[in-house]
């Protein structure tokens, strides 16, 4: 069930605001956080991953003379980026560095545009990927870590037992 929640707006009269965005379907709660879940850990995955071979880090192939600043900066925005997002710690903040991180991933390594044979069609798919992933993160940016973050904990200084709650495991 949908409810509207009443809020003073600082006069004698109360204005009726829509939904949290998490009220808005049943589950969302966990789905905000599996959704945060993946698309973080996927990124502090494959960051600490490049950390760890930063010779074989691909975009360095593609970065000139600037890759050896590029590769391990890039390691880092993605590896620090990955897990802020995944525990939903400074959520926004890290989605901005992410939209930073994946267009410039796209630019450096999925160059489709200078290519004019069968590998065009293969980086060009590359390409329009990563531009999926920044508009994923522009809506993590806007909406936020969701309920169950440390972001909403913070601000709250509670936990919100509803996350699992939704799920039947019912927390304390």
């Amino acid at each position: 069930h949908m409810m509207t929640q009443t809020h003073w707006t600082g006069g004698d009269y109360r204005v009726q605001l829509s939904p949290a965005l998490y009220e808005r379907v049943y589950g969302a709660r966990v789905i905000w956080l599996i959704g945060r879940l993946i698309i973080g850990c996927l990124f502090l995955v494959s960051g600490t991953q490049k950390l760890m071979a930063l010779d074989k880090f691909f975009m360095v192939q593609h970065a000139g003379d600037t890759a050896e600043v590029l590769a391990p900066v890039g390691a880092v925005s993605e590896t620090l980026g990955g897990l802020l997002i995944a525990i939903g710690l400074a959520t926004s903040w890290a989605s901005l560095l992410m939209i930073v991180f994946t267009t410039c991933a796209a630019l450096i390594s999925h160059r489709f545009w200078e290519l004019h044979d069968a590998t065009a069609a293969t980086q060009q798919a590359h390409f329009m990927k990563n531009m999926m992933i920044v508009g994923a993160f522009c809506l993590l940016y806007v909406a936020g870590g969701g309920p169950c973050s440390i972001d909403r904990w913070w601000r709250d200084r509670e936990p919100d037992d509803n996350c699992l709650g939704e799920i039947g495991l019912e927390v304390g």
